[in-house]
């Protein structure tokens, strides 16, 4: 896989990976070969209930603020669910790159083409 080749060419051999449950996102944790992958509910299309959409980037967005951000740490969602935290909308097979800052904000360091 493209993106999962990207890591170890720019020192990232291994990474926290977490995923939606949807079998298509666990395909691609898997695919990343960057270790084992946890599964995590907050990461699940709200697409088709959208109704969801702030309740669930505001649990998503608490739960990145109680996380250790020492290693490298990979999630694998879908894109309603990056627009909604990031503000960025991506092509499929595209990685937004995040930081958590000293207020415990997000903010977009930027996105990478796959290709």
């Amino acid at each position: 896989m493209r993106i999962g080749a990207r890591f170890p060419e720019n020192g990232i051999p291994t990474a926290r990976v977490f995923s939606s449950q949807w079998c298509r996102c666990l395909e691609t944790a898997r695919l990343l070969g960057l270790g084992p992958i946890q599964e995590l509910p907050v990461l699940n299309s709200f697409f088709r209930r959208y109704e969801r959409r702030d309740t669930q980037t505001k649990e998503l967005r608490e739960w990145l603020a109680a996380q250790d951000f020492d290693a490298p740490m990979v999630l694998v969602t879908h894109q309603v669910n990056i627009s909604a935290l990031t503000g960025t909308y991506l092509a499929e097979g595209t990685l937004v790159v995040i930081r958590r800052t000293g207020d415990g904000e997000i903010s977009v360091v930027g996105v990478i083409d796959a290709d």
